[in-house]
């Protein structure tokens, strides 16, 4: 396999997964506040910054004002902006052109119908009434794609590369929108005096990651900090979870490197170092410096994005 094409398949998987979190982000954050506990948290001003936020653009400045419409459209139809939705799925779509010999017709050709859904979309629609029908559509035809992979590839050396994509994606995306929440609460706390540990953006953060109803059967108790942050980061049973992100990543790494001792300087080195340094962390240790936590794991997670591209897409 040529480097410049294991390059398409990792990023098409990255784009793949990056899109979906990112609607989901839209979707639940939006809705969810409608019935926010308080009046601070149903703002709007409040909810457009904290999706700018997510999506890396925040905005600190409070006298500034946000257009609802304006921001929804910039996060996901304008191609103007390199972290909207579109561009994500645009990305998507080349990096699967670069690659078409050695992915399927039916995951190709799914990846085409989402774009095509997306391109097509018509704004003024989006802007007044659109964003419930073009978020699901995006999450629904994501796992679609996943579905594909899964489904319609051999699970070789194309396989392991997309997915060590997704789940190194994955685990940013989770980490980004505890990042998000996590500055949700301390925003809400400032306002009203609430505390952070029972904030009602934790639940909204389970449901943002799809992991709520898992998250409840498991602990069978109201979402707090600690459960919540125990549960989308240290359970390896979740598969949200940044633990079974960190994972997936070693497993299929170990399809590139069959190595039983990789040398000190291999991607599939790093990856275990960091996956054990994670695998014997304690909550109370996260939840007791959360924002230096988040900043150490997005470094060691473009670590390791950068430790492969360079090991295995050099060309």
């Amino acid at each position: 396999m040529l480097a410049r094409v294991a390059n398409n398949l990792f990023w098409m998987g990255r784009y793949i997964e990056r899109s979906e979190h990112v609607a989901r982000y839209l979707n639940v954050n939006y809705f969810s506040s409608l019935d926010a506990p308080n009046e601070f948290s149903q703002s709007r001003d409040f909810v457009m910054r904290s999706m700018k936020f997510m999506v890396g653009d925040p905005i600190y400045d409070n006298s500034v004002q946000l257009e609802e419409k304006d921001v929804l459209y910039d996060i996901a139809l304008n191609f103007e902006k390199t972290y909207s939705i579109v561009n994500s799925i645009k990305n998507a779509r080349e990096n699967a052109n670069g690659a078409r010999d050695l992915i399927s017709t039916e995951l190709y050709e799914a990846i085409n119908k989402l774009y095509h859904f997306v391109l097509k979309y018509p704004v003024e629609s989006y802007k007044n009434n659109g964003l419930y029908d073009f978020t699901v559509n995006v999450a629904e035809s994501t796992a679609v794609l996943r579905g594909k992979i899964r489904g319609t590839l051999y699970h070789d050396e194309v396989y392991a590369i997309i997915m060590l994509g997704i789940n190194l994606e994955r685990a940013t995306q989770i980490i980004r929108i505890i990042n998000s929440k996590h500055n949700d609460t301390l925003i809400a706390k400032a306002e009203y005096g609430d505390m952070t540990d029972n904030s009602y953006e934790w639940t909204t953060l389970l449901k943002c990651t799809e992991c709520y109803d898992m998250m409840r059967r498991y602990y069978r108790k109201t979402p707090t900090a600690i459960n919540t942050l125990e549960f989308l980061i240290l359970n390896r049973f979740c598969p949200r979870s940044v633990m079974n992100c960190l994972n997936q990543v070693s497993n299929h790494i170990s399809i590139l490197n069959t190595s039983r001792y990789p040398d000190k300087d291999s991607t599939a080195f790093l990856i275990g170092k960091i996956r054990s340094e994670y695998e014997y962390k304690l909550i109370d240790e996260i939840n007791g410096d959360l924002s230096e936590f988040i900043e150490n794991i997005l470094n060691n997670l473009v670590r390791i994005s950068q430790k492969v591209e360079k090991e295995y897409f050099n060309y």
